[in-house]
């Protein structure tokens, strides 16, 4: 059975009707294709929208890179190894007594601010999501985070807002800490890891709308603040607003 015709603009889809990607709580990490719009990067003003979410942003998450324990257990020597190099590249001596095991302590360190490419997605949705007659707006606000920026691979930290209109499911809301980890225990661009966020929402819930506030600290670098807002092509401006407006008030 094929999905009926949408008024919806592009829209393109022919899976089944039916909740693939969440029945009974479970996430089966199907990867429906988008409605929805991913708009006003930057900071932009209420109303500002894109025409689509952008199709890199859904491959990245259909096809996440991922690493395991094993990996992380192989690529150890060779990642001190090139600690040791930037050691000695800097005009050190990587034999000097305080620095003995700095390059293992640095790889280890590196590849747990990194860890996200250890986890998924779906196995933090598994058997979270539910059912549930709720309208109301789900807020959650100042979400710790903690990135790399993929520029210079340097932190980036600071905190994550996100609002959501449920459209009859919901997700335990602890899960939505996990999704912000997961995407930003990675090198990342903040720009990204915002699309990222809101798209792994939408597809999961399938909500009348997701708005989604980053607020970033680079070290050496100023305070700035993304909002990335999405939703469905249909939904009213009242509720638009009332999302990005509730959001914006938590930062900025």
């Amino acid at each position: 059975m094929e999905r009926p015709k949408q008024s919806h603009e592009n829209q393109a889809d022919s899976r089944p009707t039916t909740n693939e990607s969440s029945l009974n709580g479970h996430f089966d990490g199907l990867v429906k294709k988008d409605t929805r719009n991913v708009g006003c990067q930057g900071t932009g003003t209420a109303g500002e929208s894109s025409s689509h979410t952008g199709s890199s942003v859904v491959e990245n998450w259909k096809h996440e890179r991922t690493r395991s324990i094993e990996d992380n257990e192989m690529s150890l020597p060779s990642l001190a190894a090139a600690y040791t190099t930037i050691i000695r590249g800097l005009g050190e001596d990587p034999q000097r007594q305080g620095l003995l095991k700095t390059p293992w302590r640095a790889a280890t360190a590196m590849q747990f601010f990194t860890k996200g490419y250890q986890e998924k997605i779906i196995d933090v949705l598994n058997d979270a999501i539910f059912d549930e007659d709720h309208d109301e707006m789900v807020i959650v606000k100042d979400i710790d985070m903690f990135s790399m920026c993929e520029h210079h691979l340097v932190p980036i930290f600071g905190r994550v807002h996100i609002g959501y209109l449920p459209n009859k499911r919901v997700l335990g809301l602890s899960k939505l800490a996990r999704i912000v980890e997961i995407y930003s225990r990675r090198l990342q661009v903040q720009e990204r890891l915002t699309k990222q966020i809101a798209v792994a929402i939408t597809e999961a819930l399938q909500p009348a709308g997701v708005g989604v506030v980053i607020e970033a600290t680079y070290v050496s670098f100023s305070l700035f603040c993304l909002f990335v807002f999405t939703l469905t092509t249909d939904i009213n401006r009242p509720i638009q607003t009332d999302i990005k407006d509730t959001l914006w008030n938590f930062s900025c």
